[in-house]
């Protein structure tokens, strides 16, 4: 079975309270349990951290693991130490957003994981994880 990790990072413990306009009216908690239960032949784990350094010790803990599911919030455009563990792990790291980051303030198109992230998927709600699940699960 894929070990696949999901990680969050600032803020996104306020999903369904925080700007619902742009990250929609759901909580991460009760999703998380929607694709729980999507993919079962998964081994999927959930950890979130308003604290950068939590974020990096969490990667560092998954860096065996099969992927990594990762929306470093609004660390994504400032944080070299989050893309440098990225880096770092051997796990295939898939970077989401929920929302467009490309179509928002300027700041918000930088990405320091991008560089050694698999892949990048934006701009789909929620649904993002989900995308970003789907591929993993095909992974060889």
């Amino acid at each position: 079975m894929k070990k696949i990790a999901v990680i969050n990072g600032p803020n996104l413990n306020l999903l369904g309270e925080r700007q619902p306009d742009i990250y929609g009216y759901e909580s991460f908690d009760i999703y998380y349990e929607t694709l729980k239960e999507k993919y079962k032949d998964l081994s999927l784990s959930y950890y979130q951290s308003n604290i950068e350094g939590e974020i990096i010790n969490e990667l560092h803990r998954r860096k065996d693991f099969d992927g990594v599911v990762l929306n470093a919030g609004g660390f994504t455009h400032t944080s070299v130490a989050i893309a440098d563990a990225v880096a770092a792990v051997k796990a295939k790291v898939i970077e989401v957003h929920i929302s467009n980051i490309y179509s928002r303030e300027p700041f918000r198109s930088k990405s320091y994981i991008s560089i050694y992230a698999t892949g990048v998927i934006s701009g789909f709600g929620l649904k993002s994880y989900d995308l970003a699940l789907e591929y993993l699960s095909g992974i060889e």
